[in-house]
């Protein structure tokens, strides 16, 4: 027998010494078992079709969900931070370096942002409209053109099914880890056309996304833990009317 086998021998008496060990002890050390999916929910198993399939029916059925990263459309980079529910949502986007934070409740939507953005978006043709509606949540018109632009990233149901969506031939591409849990990563096109990281702890909601040719990074947690919309004080409310600031 020649020292490379001998070795290899050597090693695998003690992986399985230590891994006995541990199995009698606290638990099952990762790596001791040859199934990567012991102990998990099982979608780590199926046909990358069906775990989307799995991940979007677990997402659409959640109650509430938190999504925040970027999100890359029409050349505009947005970083979001948004609670969403099937009543509404809130939270904050950032563009060009500029915050502006979102409310929807019911039909409602409220937009509350700094003099900075106010101005910009008028052109910085009337400063004073800028100071008006500084720190004041802004009642946005339904029929105003960034009402249904800016409802969407407040909307749980349309966010999640454009994003949820990986293009091309799915294929599976190993188990991976997001924030301390265990995944199964799915891709589109390997990987041209997006990748999904997939819970296999519990229920298989997605977790990590990374868009289609480099149009974001989301990660979604917080699923199914409600929050509360509560609706502004008056004092803290402006009705623009009609039509908000271009």
């Amino acid at each position: 027998m020649t020292a490379i086998a001998l070795g290899r021998i050597r090693r695998t008496s003690l992986v399985s010494a230590v891994c006995a060990l541990v199995v009698t002890g606290t638990g099952l050390l990762a790596g001791c078992s040859e199934d990567p999916d012991a102990g998990t929910n099982g979608v780590g198993k199926l046909p990358a079709d069906k775990i989307q399939s799995r991940t979007r029916a677990a997402a659409e059925s959640a109650e509430a969900v938190r999504l925040s990263g970027t999100v890359v459309t029409n050349g505009r980079t947005y970083t979001l931070d948004m609670r969403l529910k099937s009543g509404g949502g809130s939270g904050s986007v950032t563009s060009k370096g500029v915050a502006f934070g979102l409310l929807r409740i019911g039909e409602q939507l409220y937009l509350k942002a700094g003099a900075e953005f106010w101005n910009h978006a008028d052109g910085n043709k009337d400063a004073s409209a800028g100071g008006a509606l500084d720190g004041k949540y802004v009642k946005v018109p339904q029929g105003d053109p960034s009402y249904k632009k800016f409802s969407g990233f407040t909307d749980k149901d349309v966010l999640l099914d454009g994003l949820l969506t990986l293009h091309g031939a799915l294929a599976t591409d190993g188990h991976h880890e997001q924030a301390g849990t265990r995944t199964i990563r799915i891709t589109g096109d390997k990987g041209s056309g997006g990748t999904l990281d997939v819970s296999l702890e519990g229920t298989p909601y997605p977790l990590r996304l990374e868009r289609a040719g480099g149009a974001g990074t989301l990660t979604f947690s917080s699923w199914g833990k409600d929050f509360s919309l509560t609706e502004p004080k008056k004092d803290e409310t402006v009705d623009y009317g009609k039509k908000l600031p271009t």
